[in-house]
């Protein structure tokens, strides 16, 4: 496996920000995404993401195989609820590894949720997604989604060894076509893409962001 660069490397806060300013907008517009609603928010903010993610994830749907889509779990989180997991994860850590330093733990923390101040999803540039069937149903990618590290022994990491050939397969027909649409991964989370953000310029050699943090949702 490859190195894997965390999202609290210092190299992903050295990325500037060229903010382009373009919009939020409502991914269930047009129908042409199955979204979930488990991640649900009663301002509905989970359901947006900047306009060029939301056209690179598309363009990635349509490369997919027949009876086969994406499923839309999570995109735009405001940065108080960013910061409220990021600090209720390390919390859990901190009570499990009370000999760890302040900066093991946001280092092991940003192995699952991202530090508040660089956040992707703050920035409305990623997306939480996994497949399913033509008829809704979710398909077998080795964990659930949004399992944690300890939870899975690891088999959340998108190159994990200890998962099965079905779950493996079905982890590289959409990371194919995600990553043919410009997006990249979080490689600690199968299921985390993103595009416009500090991480994805630090992996495709950006020299700047196009996204930045966002406070509120324009109205789409």
């Amino acid at each position: 496996m490859n190195e894997i660069v965390l999202m609290s490397d210092p190299k992903v806060a050295a990325i500037p920000v060229a903010e382009c300013g373009e919009p939020l907008v409502d991914v269930r517009r047009g129908g042409s995404l199955l979204v979930d609603t488990r991640k649900q928010d009663p301002a509905e903010a989970f359901a947006h993401l900047r306009e060029g993610v939301l056209a690179r994830l598309l363009k990635a749907q349509a490369s997919l195989p027949r009876g086969v889509r994406l499923l839309f779990v999570e995109g735009y989180r405001p940065p108080s609820l960013q910061r409220e997991y990021f600090e209720e994860y390390a919390g859990r850590l901190r009570s499990a590894h009370a000999e760890w330093s302040d900066a093991q733990l946001h280092s092991a923390a940003s192995r699952y949720v991202s530090p508040p101040e660089i956040a992707p999803h703050s920035a409305g540039a990623a997306v939480d997604l996994t497949l399913a069937d033509a008829d809704g149903r979710e398909l077998d990618l080795g964990t659930r989604m949004n399992a944690d590290p300890e939870e899975s022994e690891g088999a959340c990491y998108t190159d994990a060894a200890g998962i099965g050939e079905r779950a493996r397969a079905n982890r590289r027909m959409p990371g194919e076509a995600l990553a043919d649409a410009g997006l990249v991964n979080y490689p600690t989370e199968w299921w985390h893409w993103s595009f416009g953000d500090r991480y994805w310029a630090l992996v495709t050699g950006e020299a700047a962001a196009r996204y930045g943090p966002q406070d509120l949702i324009p109205r789409a």
